[in-house]
């Protein structure tokens, strides 16, 4: 699953503008220069495949700013990671491997076909196909799923991974893992039946209407129990798929090479076009842009977009290997309503009708390539989206100059209403958290903290490292202790539906002490009955109306403020082949697919 401001914030807007400017240029159809670029096309990955190939060879060469937060398929929570492990994970089934939202089809990976559903859609039978083998040769089993699966339970040595499938098929936590197992096979999780080696059934205590789609994330991924390192796996799990990981270096990077092994008759998904795939790590970001511009490198693997420098040469002087892609990213601001003063919904309210919105926007890049200003925590491709603004948010930032700054105005004039009536009328001083390994967060606090200063609200910026990020928001004793009351930050969905995206991040029973995503310690019953209400649908429109009830009420709490929609500016290299945007995978580039020009 699923950063602002100083004395620079003036000449950032600026070229923000600029960036928005050279946007609308290549919208149009752009200049002479541009038509001398070499990729694709502008937004080829957004309209189709670029560079359909069926080409094998070559090394697909990766860059990023920061390491995996684990090669393990149980433990992986970062987006990239979650797509890069298909290269070396399969699951039962996975998401289709074509372009756009026709990629949230759910499609048969290890298995022949999705699951016979039966009991009311409490059990779900799958048979595995012939030839799926591990990197040894050995056949992939019904147990070997199974024992990926539990290994979930491990929570003291396998954290960090998503806990959907752990909830969902051990609501009472019964089960202690397979290191604490005491069968004879360590197979002893109940709620999943393997009958032989080509069958496996999962009952579930109650429906859950997205069990498959929990299943094909990474944590529903095979591991070979005479494989498993614990902690250690990490280092080199055991490939399922087309490629192996010959060498990981934390820090420095991964190399994968061909599984000689796996067969591509086994295996409907993956083309396995490269030789060889490469992950190099680099912290600083106008480098990689510098790097992926110059042509060392093909892809950007976190795909969280472009500097504003980098972005700003590559529209300009080549548009042809640049996308606009819509993630399902929101961007936005966490309380951690346990610290005060902002266990007082009127102190919260104060900073929605404070912050500068349209200041936020631009600090990102603009309209065109950041995206749009978000009301609400739903993105626009979930159902149960609509344009909800108690605040005004859209209203104001509708307008420009001085009636833009009338508008804020009025907009202050409430949030000093606010701090009011929660007893700050002077305002307040308080800790906002952001990742200096993500640049746009610190700008976006930094500008936050201007804005809320103009109402008394004093704001200090607390830079952290991206990797460390975990054990401080992650950790509500943290979070108190530091009285860090806001954590800038982003989300995506971990599956397309108002469970995948907002569950994680409100519902009170995902609340833990370390690994925590619900930094607001938001535990409302309203909002945990709507979720059980959402879990029963099988029609996803009447699911939806119960996440858009969630989705409202999370604003009327203000205990989560989204500010933007996100759009990135991505980079595609000239010998890159068959990408395309994957709404399944948040708008990135389904890596799977992806080929080079040798």
């Amino acid at each position: 699953m699923k950063p602002l401001r100083s004395s620079r914030s003036r000449r950032i807007a600026g070229a923000a503008v600029v960036v928005g400017a050279l946007m609308a240029t290549a919208a149009c159809g752009g200049n002479k220069d541009d038509d001398k670029s070499e990729g694709a096309g502008f937004n080829a990955a957004t309209k189709g495949i670029a560079n359909a190939s069926t080409k094998t060879g070559g090394t697909l060469k990766f860059i990023n700013k920061q390491d995996f937060d684990s090669l393990d398929p149980q433990r992986q929570y970062y987006g990239f990671a979650w797509d890069f492990s298909r290269f070396y994970a399969r699951q039962l089934i996975t998401y289709a491997p074509k372009p756009g939202k026709a990629s949230n089809t759910l499609v048969p990976d290890l298995a022949t076909s999705n699951a016979k559903i039966t009991d009311g859609g409490k059990t779900y039978t799958y048979t595995l196909r012939d030839g799926i083998t591990w990197e040894d040769g050995s056949p992939i089993t019904a147990q070997d799923v199974k024992y990926g699966i539990e290994r979930i339970w491990a929570k003291d040595l396998i954290s960090g991974g998503p806990a959907y499938l752990r909830q969902v098929l051990d609501p009472d936590g019964k089960y202690k893992g397979p290191y604490k197992d005491k069968t004879k096979d360590k197979l002893g999780l109940k709620a999943i039946e393997t009958p032989d080696a080509k069958t496996i059934i999962f009952r579930l205590p109650k429906p859950n209407g997205d069990f498959e789609q929990m299943l094909a994330m990474p944590t529903g991924s095979p591991v070979k129990a005479s494989k498993d390192k614990g902690a250690q796996y990490t280092n080199q799990p055991f490939s399922s798929g087309p490629y192996k990981v010959q060498s990981y270096k934390p820090g420095k990077g991964a190399v994968l090479v061909r599984n000689d092994k796996w067969k591509k008759a086994s295996d409907p998904i993956r083309p396995a076009l490269p030789d060889k795939i490469t992950v190099t790590l680099n912290s600083n970001l106008d480098a990689v842009d510098e790097l992926l511009i110059k042509g060392d490198y093909d892809v950007f693997l976190s795909a969280t977009g472009m500097g504003q420098a980098g972005r700003s040469e590559a529209i300009k002087q080549h548009k042809g290997n640049v996308d606009n892609i819509e993630t399902s990213f929101v961007r936005y601001v966490d309380f951690a309503t346990k610290v005060k003063p902002f266990d007082n919904v009127h102190c919260r309210k104060a900073v929605f009708y404070a912050t500068d919105y349209t200041s936020l926007q631009t600090i990102r890049g603009g309209p065109q390539a950041a995206g749009d200003i978000a009301t609400t925590m739903l993105p626009k491709s979930i159902a149960g989206w609509d344009e909800y603004d108690p605040y005004g948010v859209i209203e104001r930032t509708s307008k420009t100059g001085k009636k833009y700054e009338a508008a804020m105005e009025a907009a202050r004039a409430k949030a000093k209403d606010e701090l009011k009536q929660c007893g700050k009328p002077n305002g307040f001083s308080a800790n906002i958290v952001a990742r200096n390994d993500q640049p746009n967060e610190v700008k976006a606090a930094e500008a936050l903290q201007a804005a809320l200063g103009k109402v008394g609200i004093k704001l200090q910026v607390e830079n952290i490292d991206g990797a460390s990020s975990a054990s401080i928001t992650g950790s509500p004793s943290v979070m108190k202790k530091r009285n860090l009351g806001l954590s800038m930050t982003g989300w995506g969905p971990d599956f397309p539906t108002g469970q995948g995206f907002e569950q994680p991040l409100i519902d009170g029973r995902f609340i833990q002490q370390t690994g925590n995503y619900n930094v607001s310690e938001t535990n409302d019953p309203t909002i945990n009955g709507l979720f059980d209400k959402a879990l029963k649908e099988t029609d996803p429109a009447k699911a939806g109306e119960s996440y858009k009830e969630i989705n409202h009420k999370i604003v009327d709490l203000a205990v989560q403020m989204p500010f933007l929609y996100e759009k990135n500016i991505t980079w595609r290299s000239s010998r890159l082949t068959n990408a395309f945007s994957s709404a399944a995978y948040n708008g990135r580039y389904d890596y799977s697919q992806l080929g080079v020009v040798k």
